[in-house]
């Protein structure tokens, strides 16, 4: 009895998922060359669904903070949420209107590390208050990174959320805005979380929420993640040109 492979190239398939994160294209717009679209969503929705998208993450973060000196468990966090429009083709329960961003669409909610790596992600209805998101973000992140006993938020959450992370044992800080600053300005410790952002949509497929299924969206957060740390540890270092002088033993 002969044992078969693969009936597809797994690596062939990842490629495919990551041009779908990079490109923002439909999946039924994939290159010819790469495997069948309903192949590619297929282990797609199976790979969120079993965990192994999140597995391959949490492991590509781990060998980051490595990379970095960093303990592979952090112990502090940034959360923060944003807000997208999102695809025609979302559930209407999963969409809502966020009153602070004047935006119809999801909204993200996030908790990452000092070093902007992402530690959790939940997609709600942009009607959801930072608070109550937090409240959820904060649930899993002690669940999950029990390490981790101090985070830091901005001014939109509040007593609603320190609370809760306290009885968790994370001391949350609200670091709010100055009132006298105009205009973007970074704030202390919270500006990795706000790159994090930055790194996402760069992902043409997380400009806007176009995943239906909320789980997904946040499948696809792992995903672009994923191709940010990769690249990031596989990265080449190119020494600069060094101003070559003649070898006086060297025959020419």
């Amino acid at each position: 009895m002969s044992i078969a492979g693969p009936k597809h190239d797994l690596r062939e398939i990842v490629n495919a998922i990551l041009y779908v994160a990079r490109t923002g294209i439909p999946w039924r717009y994939l290159p010819h060359d790469s495997p069948t679209p309903t192949t590619v969503y297929d282990y797609f929705a199976r790979w969120e669904a079993d965990g192994t998208a999140e597995r391959v993450h949490d492991a590509l973060r781990a060998e980051v903070r490595r990379t970095k000196g960093r303990r592979v468990c952090p112990t502090a966090a940034v959360i923060d949420s944003q807000t997208v429009k999102a695809s025609p083709a979302a559930p209407a329960d999963t969409v809502g209107y966020d009153a602070g961003k004047h935006t119809k669409g999801r909204k993200r909610h996030i908790a990452t590390d000092t070093l902007g790596l992402l530690l959790v992600c939940l997609a709600t209805a942009g009607s959801v208050q930072d608070s109550a998101g937090g409240r959820q973000v904060l649930t899993t992140l002690g669940t999950r990174h029990p390490t981790v006993v101090k985070a830091w938020a901005d001014g939109g959450y509040n007593a609603e959320v320190v609370h809760p992370a306290a009885r968790l044992g994370i001391d949350l800080e609200i670091i709010a805005r100055d009132p006298a600053v105009k205009g973007f300005a970074g704030l202390p410790q919270r500006w990795v979380v706000e790159r994090s952002f930055g790194w996402f949509v760069q992902r043409r497929r997380l400009v806007r929420a176009y995943e239906a299924p909320p789980e997904r969206s946040r499948a696809m957060f792992h995903w672009a993640m994923t191709d940010t740390m990769a690249r990031r540890i596989t990265r080449v270092h190119h020494r600069p040109r060094q101003n070559l002088q003649p070898n006086p033993d060297r025959s020419p």
